[in-house]
């Protein structure tokens, strides 16, 4: 960031499978390592976080668990991402939810996702098909902090719609609220008080360094 001169931006690592074979067995080919920076704006909108989202059930589902590892931050995962992304941007949504192969709720295209509901907390489980985000751990740790319950389960798709608040977390999106799914509003239709207190507590650590968590590495 410093040799950059950004103050603020986006940080992508990447480890890649370098050049030798043309084939599909990698193992003589190197692994090559570098680094990506660049400023972003809000991921899903200038006023996402203000006024929330409106999203869509995806028709893709999540990887099954014995295709490709869906805890891998791996490019190839992202294809099915992009199927998800474009599907929902054609149809006039933001973004979408994906299921997993059993049916019940999985993620968004590159965001965790979490409801509240009647002052609890849930989040998909592991077994859901789900990238273990850095974001949604922090989320987890700040909610249970403030002292609410949080749940990983399970998640049945209509439970979306039932739910009081729902919002992503992601390292692009950070905390972003949901105002509606498949043209249901979610709650009173903006950021609910519980995603609203997590995204303030979420700020004081990353915009205001009030981080005990030893979370951040200060660039000089």
């Amino acid at each position: 960031m410093g040799a950059n001169d950004l103050m603020s931006c986006y940080i992508r690592p990447f480890a890649f499978r370098g050049f030798y074979e043309l084939g599909i067995t990698p193992f003589n080919c190197p692994i090559d390592v570098y680094i990506a920076v660049w400023e972003w704006g809000k991921y899903l909108g200038e006023d996402s976080v203000e006024n929330g989202i409106d999203v869509c059930v995806s028709s893709w589902n999540r990887l099954a668990p014995n295709t490709l590892p869906p805890i891998a931050k791996a490019g190839a995962n992202y294809m099915n991402s992009q199927l998800m992304k474009m599907e929902a941007l054609k149809n006039g949504f933001a973004e979408g939810i994906a299921l997993d192969v059993n049916g019940h709720v999985s993620e968004g295209s590159g965001e965790n996702i979490f409801l509240v509901k009647d002052g609890k907390i849930y989040t998909t489980s592991l077994a859901s098909s789900i990238l273990n985000g850095i974001t949604r751990d922090s989320v987890m740790k700040i909610a249970a902090e403030i002292g609410y319950e949080v749940h990983e389960s399970h998640i049945p798709r209509e439970f979306l719609y039932l739910a009081d608040e729902l919002f992503y977390t992601g390292t692009a999106v950070e905390i972003t609220p949901i105002r509606s799914v498949d043209k249901i509003q979610i709650g009173a239709g903006k950021p609910g008080p519980v995603t609203q207190q997590i995204i303030e507590k979420f700020y004081d650590v990353v915009k205001h360094a009030k981080d005990k968590h030893n979370w951040l590495t200060f660039v000089h």
